[in-house]
């Protein structure tokens, strides 16, 4: 019997909540320590270090993070290709959970000394993990549950939930920051992770309601048909370097344009433009709810014209506005610091919102969960990892004030991705036919 993309709408319609929750969950997770290390853990976890000193090395446990990142994708990759997406998405939510709720419940510095950066530390690597078997994962079941020409909107709900994760961890850190400084930095901080434990466990209810993937059981029963000819996972994927090789540039320039805006901008703001902590997240939130409206309808333009010419021009945009973006940022007004966020994040959500769907195009499903993973995750670990880090450091060179440079590196970045982007395939992209069988068109 021959497997098809989702025919039900309801259970389609499931399948993409259950994406939607659980990238929210996991990204609240991942980007509320985002938030927090550019803004909040260097003088709680490093306050023996000179403040630069104290924000490069807080930084650069987000490094540490995203460092994990590919080696999550290579384990939940593999175990989502072999034995399904459901069951590695799941472990992948609870693992997470687990790590943020304990990094509400750390000492600080001044309690273990030390000993607390180490924790942080190992969490953060923990989270990386989790996070990097995660994406992948609702990627490709949005994109497998729909019908061919519903891909590129079904797999944008992935864009949605992460930017809905960003809104919703910059909000609850930044409505705890309106609390006096000594309660916010003893206790104030931590509510925000604890609430972790309360949102896995709703996000495991959505997510083990939804059925597996329908091209995911096709490929399994084709396996056990013919164990033989099988391919590994890593196999199917490297069968195609060139499809891994393409992926993984692709992603480059999106993930440093986007750690300038949602982590190095935010101490930039704060630190050169003069703005408090909720000030500050109050203007992420503004971008992040530009960027969870505008997901679908590029999700949905992407079905119609392809997905490259859409981040091609989001590429653009983002190089051409990246050094007004540090300019209006410095200035330290609040109202021309949100409207920059708005406006920067129409550029992201026209790159994001189509990117999972290009990824999950370009592997077949015996190794799609795997290279769609591993692509993006060493990708983010490049540009989303280092990039902050990068940033703060040609800064530090220049004594803190030379914001040129750093936007002509971005802008260098995005504009070569751009390019790369554009020329580098058909305007209009396309899972192989071979996967889907005719069905009656779903409707999102």
């Amino acid at each position: 019997m021959q497997a098809s993309p989702t025919a039900d709408p309801r259970e389609l319609r499931r399948v993409l909540w259950s994406s939607y929750f659980g990238t929210l969950i996991e990204f609240y997770d991942f980007l509320l320590y985002t938030a927090a290390a550019s803004l909040v853990f260097a003088h709680l976890f490093f306050s023996d270090l000179p403040p630069l000193a104290g924000t490069i090395a807080s930084l650069g446990t987000l490094a540490v993070g995203y460092v994990a990142r590919p080696l999550g994708a290579f384990i939940f990759g593999q175990m989502g290709d072999r034995l399904g997406r459901r069951v590695t998405l799941a472990t992948t939510m609870t693992i997470m959970g687990v790590a943020t709720t304990c990094i509400g419940l750390l000492p600080t510095a001044q309690q273990v000394g030390t000993w607390a950066a180490v924790l942080l530390v190992a969490l953060r690597v923990v989270q990386g993990i989790a996070v990097g078997g995660e994406w992948g994962g609702v990627v490709v079941m949005a994109y497998e549950h729909a019908q061919e020409g519903r891909r590129g909107i079904a797999a944008s709900v992935v864009n949605a939930g992460t930017g809905s994760g960003t809104l919703l961890a910059a909000a609850m850190l930044a409505l705890f920051s309106l609390l006096p400084d000594d309660q916010f930095n003893s206790w104030g901080w931590r509510i925000p992770f604890l609430l972790s434990a309360v949102l896995i466990a709703i996000g495991l209810w959505i997510r083990l309601r939804v059925t597996e993937s329908p091209l995911f059981l096709e490929e399994k029963e084709r396996r056990e048909a013919d164990p033989d000819t099988a391919q590994r996972p890593l196999q199917a994927v490297f069968a195609n370097p060139g499809a891994l090789l393409t992926a993984l540039l692709f992603g480059i320039a999106p993930l440093a344009f986007n750690a300038l805006v949602n982590s190095f901008g935010l101490v930039w703001a704060k630190d050169e433009g003069g703005l408090g902590q909720s000030s500050v997240l109050l203007a992420q939130c503004v971008g992040a709810v530009v960027n969870v409206g505008l997901s679908l309808p590029f999700g949905r333009l992407s079905d119609r014209i392809g997905r490259r010419p859409i981040i091609a021009a989001g590429l653009v945009g983002a190089a051409v506005f990246s050094y007004p973006f540090l300019l209006i940022i410095k200035s330290g007004s609040l109202a021309l610091t949100v409207l920059a966020y708005a406006v920067i994040s129409v550029f992201i959500s026209a790159v994001f919102a189509p990117l999972p769907a290009l990824l999950s195009d370009m592997f077949g499903t015996a190794g799609r969960y795997t290279g769609a993973s591993l692509s993006y995750q060493v990708a983010a670990t490049l540009a989303g990892g280092f990039g902050p880090l990068v940033y703060s450091a040609m800064l530090a060179d220049s004594g803190g004030h030379d914001m040129a440079s750093v936007a002509l590196l971005v802008c260098g970045v995005t504009a070569l991705g751009a390019i790369m982007t554009f020329a580098s395939g058909p305007r209009r992209d396309r899972a192989p036919r071979k996967e889907t069988s005719p069905s009656p068109a779903a409707s999102l």
